[in-house]
């Protein structure tokens, strides 16, 4: 995978969609390490010091492959980052035409590495109108995908994007499939706090059980849960819908069973998803390459062979690959790949508070 190529700590880039969460924490990181940025969005959010701006549509070519002049790199952020934004074919229209408008561009003007933002959706997990299709765990690039939604099919076409354009001009790019990204201070927020030790209470009650018991009490729970994802609930309707309630024990685990169980506990801190893209601007690799970029652990700070055992008790042994509270998303192929490593686990975080 290596290139053999030095590629430079610093170079000219592109960021686009650079206002957004990680646009404006990858933008802080490099400026801070004193790369020449220029940022492209639609709208132009809190402004850092040293950053050129430029206010563009990601639909424009002609204005995209303008912004594009000049740099060596491109960092592509510029999406639509969920479903519930805007109606299908405007999701499509922006994540994928934008995205092959990026590379397009970047082809055009020479340039020979992208970073671009896919998801943990690449595989059709979060928004998924179906039960997820689990195969083993922790899940990793070769996981097959079954997308359900226009937003995680999106994500899936912009990587087949990247792998076109290594086949055609050579562009190597690293498509990180971020899973929730968190800002900074996470463990200071005591909706997440109250909500975390609830969920893990629930949790270590149910997995008391026997498992007919515990099979008993699932059931309906998985049934409406299933029968609310058919419903399309996370897509758009024309007004933000209203967050499933979390206040009883009921409320709970069907907020457990229907919404974390699809998204595997898995969580980043904005600033890992920053040092994951700055490592893979700079990384030595050939070719196109999906990459999980997560947290090291679940979010929820409980054992993970024990999750998979009671959300995806179909899975044997041999198809179990975890221990402690680790990822139910494999970073190995981004720790081979680009060196990424978490800096700001919330269980080493955690774990410097209690020592204080």
């Amino acid at each position: 995978m290596g290139s053999g190529i030095d590629r430079p700590q610093s170079m000219k880039v592109l960021v686009t969609g650079g206002s957004g969460l990680i646009g404006h924490a990858v933008t802080k990181r490099l400026v801070q390490h004193n790369w020449d940025v220029r940022l492209l969005d639609a709208e132009i959010g809190e402004r850092i010091p040293g950053v050129e701006y430029v206010t563009c549509d990601i639909l424009n070519f002609d204005d995209v492959r303008v912004a594009m002049r000049g740099r060596q790199a491109v960092v592509h952020l510029a999406a639509i980052p969920r479903p519930g934004l805007a109606p299908g074919e405007k999701v499509f229209a922006v994540n994928v035409s934008g995205t092959f408008n990026v590379f397009e561009a970047a082809a055009a003007e020479g340039i020979k590495r992208v970073v671009h933002a896919s998801s943990i959706n690449a595989l059709g997990v979060s928004f998924s109108l179906t039960d997820i299709v689990v195969e083993y765990l922790p899940i990793d690039e070769e996981h097959p995908a079954y997308t359900t939604d226009p937003y995680s099919l999106s994500k899936q076409l912009v990587e087949d994007i990247g792998a076109y354009y290594w086949r055609r001009d050579q562009i190597s790019s690293v498509a990180l499939r971020f899973p929730g990204v968190h800002r900074e201070g996470r463990l200071k927020d005591e909706q997440f706090l109250r909500y975390r030790k609830k969920a893990y209470e629930a949790i270590v009650e149910l997995a008391a059980l026997d498992r007919a018991e515990r099979e008993r009490k699932l059931a309906p729970i998985r049934e409406r849960a299933l029968a609310w994802r058919k419903q399309r609930p996370m897509e758009f309707r024309g007004e933000t819908p209203a967050p499933l309630k979390r206040e009883s024990p009921e409320d709970i685990l069907f907020h457990i069973y229907a919404v974390d169980r699809f998204n595997f506990w898995a969580s980043v801190d904005e600033r890992d998803a920053a040092q994951a893209i700055e490592k893979g601007l700079t990384a030595s690799f050939d070719g196109a390459h999906p990459l999980f970029i997560s947290d090291n652990h679940n979010w929820l700070g409980y054992e993970s062979k024990a999750l998979a055992e009671l959300f995806f008790p179909h899975l044997n042994e041999t198809q179990v690959a975890l221990s402690g509270t680790v990822s139910l998303l494999s970073i190995e192929k981004a720790r081979r790949l680009i060196g990424f490593e978490p800096e700001y686990s919330l269980e080493t975080q955690q774990q410097s508070i209690d020592r204080l």
